[in-house]
């Protein structure tokens, strides 16, 4: 079987015996059977850089990391990738930020690490790029004259025409994918975007089965839902239920039903609009005050970008209005924590939750909320109010979908869930939990990489 050369921005190099999290343990069980390596930024800043990437061997698995210059960290990862494709391919025009020297960074970096592969290709190597960080990479490669298959998969949403062409530029951006042999989607809504987007902006032509002709390349897209291990989230839970922080949080809430929401810090999870959410839904239902605790972990991301610290400050003034309001002595309604739990201790959160609340405005999947469906007691499970604007809401069709602007339809939705009698939440768990378990992280990956051999051969 042909190497597999795996490529994502950011690819860190494990301790030994440490726990990947659930993408990473799919990846690393397709690298162990094809007996590939991992390639990637490792994270840090150099004045300058290697000849060749460091490589480690851990638990199996080799990897290939590179530093990055100050310069291209700032113009390539917090500029164009950061501040320009991310709110884009989110739909954010508004907070999209171009300068020139930011697409400049996001080439020439693409170029680099392109030509720091290289020092780690063999022949006959299977090549699968990951997101929008990378997006040249593929055309980079093809230029340095690599003739191997090369698949890319997006794990964000891909924008339709009119909001992707404000990019100056854009044209640029799509021609690149077709230096791709297959192009894969976390959904048919970003399939159909992409299509129309290169049918539109550079004349390719599509067929029925997503097999496109770009005049002297061909490519396949197609959607492929990301997934978790549902096997894995249920062992974190079953061994983390003497963990302290678990036992504290079910001790602190004295019988009262909690509501989670368990994101990063990005104003694409849409927290503003589920905070008042929740506020409308204690003006509305009185009955609710006193008697429902709502979690909210929103875990430290950006740092170093502007607009994440406004979005923080935001969110501190709407906690302390809503807790102002409503709080007594003996109650908190609204718990906000900006900081990041061990992967364990967030499964055994979601676990102990009477509602999960996953409300992004836009989003490629969201694997949380797949893992609130795994990290239930199928017994007596919870229920899931998701946001319409998720890969995951054209899976999950028994949770309860919302708006994620409706404020009062996610007060009534998170009333509905607290209600809802345990027969209703049985079934409706089971048939998300089948979704899951039929489509888990290992077959997404398998079912990947058979369709992109496939393809590279037609």
């Amino acid at each position: 079987m042909s190497r597999l050369v795996l490529v994502s921005n950011r690819c860190t190099v494990p301790r030994a015996g440490s726990a990947p999290g659930g993408l990473a343990v799919a990846l690393n069980a397709a690298l162990r059977e094809s007996g590939g390596i991992w390639f990637g930024w490792d994270g840090s800043i150099a004045d300058s850089t290697r000849r060749v990437p460091q490589r480690d061997d851990v638990d199996g698995i080799r990897y290939a990391t590179v530093p990055l210059q100050k310069r291209d960290y700032d113009d390539y990862y917090k500029g164009y990738a950061n501040r320009v494709l991310w709110p884009l391919f989110h739909y954010r025009i508004d907070a999209m930020q171009f300068q020139p020297e930011f697409r400049e960074g996001y080439r020439r970096t693409n170029e680099y690490l392109a030509r720091k592969l290289m020092h780690v290709l063999e022949d006959d190597d299977v090549i699968w790029v990951h997101d929008y960080h990378l997006i040249p990479l593929g055309h980079d490669l093809r230029s340095a004259g690599v003739d191997s298959p090369i698949g890319f998969f997006l794990h964000i949403p891909f924008p339709p025409f009119d909001v992707l062409r404000a990019l100056p530029g854009y044209v640029h951006i799509l021609w690149s994918f077709c230096a791709y042999d297959l192009i894969g989607f976390q959904s048919d809504n970003d399939l159909r975007n992409f299509i129309d987007c290169i049918v539109r902006g550079t004349g390719a032509v599509v067929d029925d089965d997503g097999n496109i002709s770009w005049g002297y390349r061909r490519s396949r897209a197609g959607a492929f839902p990301i997934s978790i291990d549902p096997r894995e989230v249920r062992d974190m839970v079953g061994n983390g239920r003497d963990v302290k922080t678990v036992r504290r949080l079910q001790q602190s809430l004295h019988g009262r039903p909690l509501v989670i929401g368990v994101d990063r810090l990005d104003y694409s999870k849409g927290l503003p609009d589920r905070f008042l959410a929740y506020e409308r839904m204690l003006d509305r239902y009185p009955e609710t005050v006193g008697d429902v605790v709502y979690l909210q972990v929103a875990q430290p991301s950006r740092e170093d970008v502007p607009e994440y610290n406004a979005l923080r400050l935001q969110l501190e003034g709407i906690v302390g209005e809503i807790n102002g309001r409503f709080a007594e002595f003996d109650w908190m309604p609204l718990r906000y924590l900006n900081k990041a739990y061990a992967r364990p201790t967030i499964m055994n959160f979601l676990a102990l939750a009477r509602v999960g609340l996953v409300t992004p405005l836009r989003d490629g999947m969201n694997l949380v909320a797949k893992e609130y469906i795994a990290a239930q007691n199928p017994a007596d499970p919870g229920v899931l109010v998701l946001s319409e604007m998720t890969g995951a809401a054209q899976e999950l069709d028994s949770v309860l979908r919302v708006n994620p602007h409706d404020h009062d339809g996610i007060a009534d939705a998170i009333l509905t869930a607290l209600k809802m009698p345990l027969d209703e939440r049985v079934e409706r768990w089971q048939q998300a939990h089948a979704v899951i378990t039929g489509n888990d992280i290992f077959n997404w990956a398998e079912r990947f990489l058979d369709q992109l051999r496939a393809t590279a051969r037609a």
